[in-house]
């Protein structure tokens, strides 16, 4: 990391933009190794539902950041980071070339730009307080507490995130300054290339039908039993995510299969809607309207960018 001369490929998109599939291919080609930045591929016995890279895909290409903890146990976004790096520096280290790869855009940014995070321990007890106030009031409730207290933080955090806004509330209540106050960036040492990929939005919506098609005769409800039958409460955040948050519902009677996979779809269809946002806020990225002939062209572009060194 002290050569500023060092390369990173990153490439991001939506869900089911072809991320994969790109990713394994530009490696090979160019002696490289993935660095996964997304935040539900750290999780092990959350293969299906993630669309976690096969092991034939793993065979093909070294990946990093899969199965790193456990359901109950997500890590910071500080040990994201911390992990990140340490993974793109041993790559280097050994003469490779490390892509970033995912649809996680705060994973992606933390990285890249070098976000400042804050250390601040969790709390169990003020979250648990806070999350039974949103549970009671309403999500809306809890993030007008966090405007009145961190009105720029507020302004960039959905409301719907409880998740997200109980800890812009704990960072604030536990150090008596915003978690904007304690941002802000350190750029990494190295050249980065940025890749974008999007999709057409009936293209994109056939593909996530596809997908979820693929995840349940993969056997998604039964991933989902597992992990529940492994005692994994079904309200941590990785079991309340897309897909095994739908599964658990049908699992328990709430919601019949065919429910459940629409539900599955209908979220889905939101979540990219919210990463294309974010990605698009993302200055630098060069984009590339995704189909198979695109191969070459970004194959081409990485090209350009390393002899550039």
């Amino acid at each position: 990391m002290n050569n500023p001369q060092l390369p990173l490929v990153t490439l991001l998109g939506p869900t089911a933009a072809g991320k994969t599939s790109l990713s394994l291919e530009l490696a090979e080609r160019f002696g490289g190794e993935i660095v996964s930045a997304d935040s539900r591929l750290i999780y092990r016995g959350m293969d299906i539902g993630t669309a976690k890279p096969t092991a034939a895909e793993q065979a093909r290409v070294p990946h990093h950041l899969l199965d790193v903890t456990t359901p109950e146990r997500p890590l910071t976004l500080a040990e994201y980071q911390r992990l990140a790096y340490a993974a793109i520096d041993d790559i280097h280290r050994r003469g490779r070339l490390p892509f970033l790869v995912g649809g996680s855009a705060l994973y992606v940014r933390a990285v890249t730009e070098g976000l400042r995070i804050p250390e601040v321990p969790p709390n169990s007890v003020l979250r648990a307080e806070l999350e039974a106030f949103a549970a009671a009031e309403g999500h809306e409730a809890l993030h007008r507490r966090l405007a009145g207290l961190d009105p720029v933080g507020a302004a960039q955090i959905d409301g719907r995130n409880v998740r997200r806004v109980v800890r812009a509330l704990e960072i604030v209540l536990e150090t008596g300054q915003s978690k904007s106050e304690l941002e802000g960036a350190n750029p990494p040492p190295y050249r980065i290339l940025t890749i974008g990929l999007e999709v057409e939005r009936e293209i994109l919506h056939a593909r996530i039908v596809e997908r979820i098609g693929q995840m349940i005769d993969a056997g998604l409800a039964q991933e989902t039993e597992r992990l529940l039958a492994a005692g994994y409460a079904p309200n941590l955040p990785a079991l309340s995510s897309l897909g095994y948050r739908e599964m658990g519902e049908h699992l328990r009677g709430e919601l019949t299969l065919d429910e459940a996979i629409e539900r599955i779809g209908i979220e889905t269809n939101r979540f990219v809607r919210h990463q294309s946002t974010w990605f698009r806020r993302m200055e630098g990225v060069r984009w590339f309207a995704w189909n198979r002939p695109d191969v070459e062209a970004v194959g081409q572009l990485v090209e350009e960018f390393l002899e550039a060194d």
